[in-house]
């Protein structure tokens, strides 16, 4: 099998016994679980785009010659690259969510051309051993976690220099087939929604850091492995009975949590770096950009929908016409269109690492996250101009649906709120409820935090792309360039 389905791949989640907990307690039927579903659903759309967009969604595979899931593939050419940000558009388009995916894609790429260069260095294995694990990835159409964020603990300190050394993952033990290894991963987008977890290390390292210079692969119910789940704004109201409206995004959603390893023995064979820590930088960077062009494709997609929903608000209210709401959605358009060319940019100027898959452009990358931890913030806002402040300060969905009586003449609760909040004569008060509930969800609810507040972090923090910047700017080329037409001498 090389291709799963959106319900097969549901189904392979109930197999597993991943250890998950919310609110304090064990949730066993995880799966089916109100707050938790929706995840489930945005990933299981990354199985079924594979079939109704074949173009997009899928690949052949250079490891096997078969058919897989584009969210496995290793990136062959800089049109895979393209694709990738293009698929990642289309399923932000469907979700208006993060469908938690892409992470792993990322991750299998950077691990795989980092252990061919480890190899090539320290006559090591790694490389073999990643690629037999990316062939069962590939065959079984698994949904792999990218864990990279540490907790860190105190930032002005080394991982070795942490009174607790376990908030950076460590190797604790090594046996003669295999290592123990301790700490925790936090943020984990998709992680409770994964197959595997595919670890690597979360910063560059020096020697006095080898034990905590570590990647390695292990199944997400693998003893040992505890997942604490995120909890989000607006969450509780997917407990409520019979919700619906109130929602905003009923069937789609984010998750991420804090995953625990407490002394998981990993195999050899799943080991791909175990003390090399003058490659944990490579590793890093490579990751941090594939991600980074990420945000250029899954971002705009969700932002598109933003766009779409303000339109309707705007409509709804009856202001459709104005020309400063014209305005607005203007500007909101060449926002996201901004931050999807340079996810198309640095795709196209992508090359070919050693181990022969594709890399993208590290300052373009960079570049396109820049603009995806301001460019949302401000559609956002321009979204909630739009909408009013009835986004906010809305009667809940049993106000507008009750019919208990309390005007002197007989009206209901849900009579007074239908009366009253009627705007444009031709629109359903329903509707209108549902569009500002929508955009409550994706600007302030629990969609933000797969839009706004992790287009801010996710990928890495806004300093992070800046140093990255001042890196590949290559300052020292320019002040040559403008040397050579000025006529200074170079010295």
């Amino acid at each position: 099998m090389s291709l799963m389905n959106g319900e097969q791949y549901i189904e392979s989640l109930r197999k597993l016994k991943t250890k998950v907990y919310l609110f304090g307690e064990r949730i066993d039927d995880w799966v089916d679980h109100p707050i938790i579903r929706p995840s489930i659903n945005c990933v299981a759309a990354t199985y079924d785009v594979a079939f109704s967009d074949p173009e997009l969604g899928s690949a052949i595979s250079n490891l096997t010659g078969e058919k897989i899931n584009r969210f496995t593939h290793l990136h062959q050419s800089s049109e895979d690259l393209v694709k990738k940000v293009k698929l990642q558009r289309l399923l932000g388009q469907k979700t208006a969510s993060c469908f938690q995916r892409c992470v792993g894609l990322d991750a299998i790429n950077a691990v795989f051309s980092t252990t061919y260069e480890i190899d090539e260095k320290h006559n090591t294995e790694y490389h073999k051993n990643f690629v037999d694990f990316l062939k069962m990835v590939q065959q079984e159409d698994l949904t792999i976690d990218g864990a990279m964020t540490d907790p860190k603990g105190d930032r002005s300190k080394a991982p070795h220099q942490q009174k607790d050394q376990d908030v950076f993952v460590r190797i604790k033990e090594k046996r003669p087939d295999g290592i123990v290894v301790r700490g925790a991963k936090c943020h984990q987008t998709g992680s409770l929604n994964s197959h595997w977890h595919l670890v690597m290390p979360t910063i560059a390292m020096g020697e006095k850091d080898k034990e905590f210079a570590v990647s390695f692969a292990c199944p997400s119910d693998v003893d040992g492995l505890y997942m604490i789940y995120g909890r989000q704004s607006c969450d509780t109201r997917k407990m409520e009975k019979d919700s619906d409206i109130d929602l905003g995004n009923k069937k789609y959603g984010g998750q991420e949590t804090l995953v625990i390893f407490d002394d998981v023995f990993i195999p050899d064979q799943y080991v791909f770096m175990a003390g090399e820590y003058d490659f944990t930088g490579m590793m890093v960077e490579r990751f941090a950009g594939y991600h980074r062009q990420s945000y250029g494709g899954c971002k705009v997609g969700v932002g598109d929908v933003v766009i779409g929903a303000a339109a309707l608000a705007a409509e709804f209210n009856g202001i459709e016409k104005a020309s400063a709401i014209k305005d607005k959605l203007i500007e909101m358009t060449h926002l996201n269109e901004t931050m999807y060319s340079c996810g198309i940019a640095c795709s196209c100027e992508g090359c070919q690492t050693k181990a022969g898959n594709y890399q993208i452009d590290l300052l373009l990358a960079n570049i396109c996250k820049q603009n995806v931890t301001r460019f949302p913030y401000e559609i956002v806002r321009l979204a909630e101009d739009i909408a009013g402040g009835l986004m906010v300060t809305m009667p809940s969905e049993k106000d507008f649906k009750s019919d208990m009586s309390i005007g002197k003449n007989g009206e209901t609760i849900g009579e007074y709120c239908n009366k009253f909040f009627v705007a444009n004569e031709n629109v359903d008060t329903e509707d209108r409820m549902r569009i500002l509930r929508f955009l409550e969800n994706i600007c302030l609810g629990s969609a933000a935090v797969g839009y706004r507040t992790e287009s801010l972090h996710g990928a890495g923090s806004p300093q992070a792309q800046r140093i990255m910047i001042s890196r590949q700017g290559n300052i020292e080329g320019k002040k040559c360039l403008a040397k050579k037409i000025a006529g200074i001498s170079q010295k």
